[in-house]
């Protein structure tokens, strides 16, 4: 049962991504490439890592989709404003395509077969595996990060803030 429900998910992710690349309106696109993050937060999920399929529904599907497609919107795109693309892009967009899948299967030529583990462990993935592995073996890091962050949450809010009035000019 499994692997049908992952050999959907692998069409689906397919189809949504050549969709998302072939599609004329970039809305669509948009959405398309939505509908490919989810299949792949699917994959995530039979791999039992749930706390990595909800974080990548929450940022990628969530925020940065949203802000893609504001950003469109606020463009305001359309055939009349966008000019064609000259025969010569085309054609070395697709010697580039074709060349970057050649490569790619040369490479997974010389593979050797993955062997699987012997013993799986079921808890690697779930959100208290995880909280555990951060809040004791890595708690340093962790913080650091933390303090790196709110370090440039408040950079930016001080840059954003910055006294914009006008400056008497010296004669």
């Amino acid at each position: 049962m499994t692997f049908y429900i992952f050999l959907f998910l692998a069409a689906l992710a397919v189809f949504c991504g050549l969709m998302t690349v072939t599609s004329r309106n970039p809305v669509h696109s948009v959405i398309f490439l939505i509908g490919c993050f989810f299949a792949i937060a699917g994959h995530y999920l039979l791999l039992n890592a749930q706390f990595l399929a909800v974080v990548h529904i929450i940022v990628y599907a969530g925020a940065i989709m949203v802000l893609f497609l504001f950003t469109l919107m606020m463009m305001n795109l359309n055939e009349a404003s966008e000019g064609h693309k000259p025969a010569l892009a085309r054609i070395s967009a697709v010697v580039s395509a074709g060349l970057l899948l050649f490569i790619l299967i040369a490479a997974l030529k010389k593979t050797e077969p993955f062997a699987p583990p012997l013993t799986i462990d079921h808890s690697i993935g779930l959100v208290k595996a995880l909280g555990n592995t951060l809040l004791n073996e890595y708690l340093l890091p962790f913080e650091f990060v933390s303090i790196l962050l709110l370090s440039s949450m408040v950079g930016a809010v001080l840059i954003a803030k910055r006294d914009k009035s006008p400056k008497p000019e010296l004669e």
